[in-house]
């Protein structure tokens, strides 16, 4: 194990001087194209680190250029040209994909450090039909059983299934062909430990083109708690911060988008909600596209201290079979929603050339379903049950 992480720093080390000496020789302010794929598994955070060393020594990050865009803290290079995103930062689709990188690679870095050995694998992906993104995994390690932040920058033409559903939600779009750009940050984290809850997040930026030149755009996402065992304290300091980052912006915006959160989440066909809920918006496209984009940022800034203190409050906590069994079960049904009504997970899948391990990034390794099961009466299990039968209010 130490031969192969030595190897992998090595080579993590000469392919970021290579990189370097290529990016001093072709005097170019952009950065080298690199295949993550080709790298040792353990030398792809090292490679990271070495490079963006590197760069910092020689001063790249502090250009008179004020157009330049510090990629140091990134899991990987934006999927869009850097050149690209450099003469366009005023455009809103090119601020979403750096928040969507820089929160990426915040939260990477968070979750590797609660875990204290495993690093991310990082897979930079193309989509023949337009665009691409970085997709980061954590899988079986000490602390977590998965943990999967994606990032995805696509656009092209919109597939006639999605417009329709788009449609059905209240979207004026035309007929015939649209083209489309959407960008969004989309994060599931399944930990170990059955008395550490799971965590997802999504937050999106969508713009469409109609035939005439007009553009219509709209912002969507939130951040939603699933524990296994309740811990009443835990899910107040969830609320508690979730709502501080939208009373930023908007008094009401966190009452409104906890009930949309508790309504979206619900699970109809077993009669209970997915979790504890969260904050939960779509369609966002007010007051403007600026404060709309802030108010996001808000929210994503705040998925760190929302779930970080809770995973080192309960990772090292003693649990047995029962709980890992009730973990299981309880896995099943969040399999259930994102299968059957998640709004991304069918954009997903109606999308051509959509990739579809990341798209199925969210389900957890391992799931279980039993037939007519009921937890037992006055357990800890059924006082879960009962809150997610029964959402309230937290804060």
């Amino acid at each position: 194990m130490k031969l192969f992480r030595s190897l992998g720093s090595i080579v993590g080390t000469v392919r970021a001087m290579s990189v370097v000496v290529g990016y001093q020789s072709a005097h170019k302010h952009r950065l080298i194209r690199y295949g993550v794929g080709s790298l040792l598994a353990g030398g792809v955070t090292v490679y990271y680190a070495q490079r963006n060393k590197a760069y910092a020594s020689l001063g790249i990050w502090k250009k008179s250029d004020e157009k330049n865009i510090n990629i140091a803290e990134f899991m990987a290079e934006p999927v869009r040209e850097l050149t690209e995103l450099e003469n366009t930062q005023d455009d809103m689709k090119t601020k979403m994909e750096l928040l969507t990188m820089k929160i990426q690679g915040e939260v990477c870095r968070a979750l590797e450090e609660l875990d204290g050995e495993a690093k991310f694998t990082v897979d930079k992906w193309n989509r023949k039909e337009g665009g691409g993104g970085v997709t980061c995994v954590l899988q079986d390690t000490k602390v977590f059983d998965k943990a999967g932040v994606n990032v995805s920058v696509v656009h092209g033409i919109l597939p006639a299934g999605a417009a329709q559903q788009m449609r059905s939600r209240g979207k004026k779009l035309g007929e015939g062909e649209l083209p489309f750009f959407a960008v969004g940050i989309s994060s599931v984290v399944h930990p170990k430990n059955p008395m550490v809850p799971t965590i997802h997040f999504n937050y999106r930026y969508f713009e469409v083109e109609e035939s005439d030149g007009k553009k219509s755009w709209w912002f969507g996402g939130g951040t939603d708690l699933t524990p296994y065992y309740l811990d009443e304290d835990d899910v107040k300091h969830f609320h508690g911060t979730l709502k501080s980052a939208c009373d930023k912006h908007n008094e009401s915006h966190y009452k409104t988008f906890k009930a949309w959160c508790d309504d979206y989440f619900f699970v109809k066909h077993r009669a209970e909600s997915r979790g504890v809920g969260g904050i939960f918006f779509d369609d966002l496209d007010d007051p403007n596209q600026e404060a709309a984009f802030n108010f996001v940022k808000s929210c994503a800034e705040s998925v760190i201290p929302s779930y970080v203190p809770l995973v080192r409050k309960h990772k090292d906590d003693g649990y047995g079979h029962r709980e890992w069994k009730w973990q299981q079960l309880r896995r099943g049904r969040y399999v259930e929603f994102n299968l059957v009504y998640d709004r991304g997970t069918k954009f997903g899948l109606f999308t051509p050339g959509a990739r579809f391990e990341s798209i199925l990034m969210s389900l957890p390794l391992t799931a279980r379903w039993e037939y007519m099961h009921e937890p037992e009466s006055g357990s800890l299990e059924e006082k879960l049950l009962e809150v997610l039968r029964k959402p309230k209010e937290w804060v």
